[in-house]
């Protein structure tokens, strides 16, 4: 159990040369500066994890919990295993995941969360299009969505609202999951892949980085097998002839998620 006062932290100037992935934050119940109150379902401090990719958002975030007097990072990660292991230790309450990491996608970590760890609600931190992903994972069982758009300011605020019990996503993708259209107002390329299941989705992905279909099995734990049936259903869902077109749709699918 982490205390209010205790971090256990990746140094700002680690040898690590991945940045960590994963941040436990722990938090009191009480008002804060503008009179609200957060409201906390047992007797411990409620807890948060963050998977977020790169140093920069990582060490913004840290920066926003150190400002928060009921909040503090108690641990990191840099893998959904890790993490997985982390809110075994420090039963968080409020899981903030990101949806790259380094042996598994957010929507799998999200998945086993909800299944091995129902208790601890998930809130996704990404670059990615919200107008895509944030539907796949509120139906994966996320409990709310935050783009870098929005800004890093929104983190605290969207944490303490998840933990309230609230589903935290934007004007623009609630009004779309309200409306029905989250998907079928979409652009073209984006309803096309819309049909994919989470686990297509993740493989074409992985083929966009320029991951083989080995190095997809591998990275999966699945065999190389499995891995050639899902490359052919994604063929087939997405209209597409052969390997050297799957190839070039996965990589400018992939570029244009990179680049929002």
């Amino acid at each position: 159990m982490c205390g209010l006062n205790t971090a256990i932290l990746a140094p700002i100037n680690s040898s690590n040369k991945r940045p960590s992935l994963v941040s436990l934050v722990s938090r009191e119940s009480g008002r804060n500066g503008n009179g609200w109150w957060l409201t906390i379902r047992s007797a411990r401090p409620a807890t948060a994890s963050a998977a977020l990719a790169g140093v920069i958002v990582r060490q913004g975030i840290k920066l926003l919990v150190s400002q928060e007097k009921d909040m503090v990072v108690c641990a990191e990660a840099d893998s959904a295993d890790g993490a997985l292991e982390a809110i075994e230790r420090s039963k968080p309450h409020v899981a903030t995941v990101d949806l790259s990491l380094k042996d598994s996608s957010g929507l799998e970590l999200i998945k086993d969360m909800r299944i091995r760890h129902p208790e601890v609600l998930a809130l996704v931190l990404s670059m990615r299009d919200e107008t895509f992903y944030a539907e796949r994972v509120l139906r994966a069982g996320a409990r709310g969505y935050i783009t870098k758009e929005e800004g890093t300011e929104r983190v605290i605020e969207g944490i303490r609202a998840v933990d309230a019990g609230q589903i935290y996503v934007s004007q623009r993708v609630s009004s779309r999951l309200l409306s029905g259209f989250a998907t079928s107002q979409s652009a073209d390329g984006v309803r096309s892949v819309g049909r994919l299941t989470d686990r297509e989705l993740e493989v074409f992905e992985m083929i966009g980085a320029g991951l083989t279909t080995r190095e997809i099995a591998e990275r999966l734990h699945l065999s190389v097998k499995t891995i050639d049936s899902h490359r052919e259903h994604i063929k087939d869902k997405l209209q597409i002839a052969n390997a050297t077109e799957l190839l070039k749709h996965a990589i400018h699918w992939t570029q244009g998620q990179d680049d929002r």
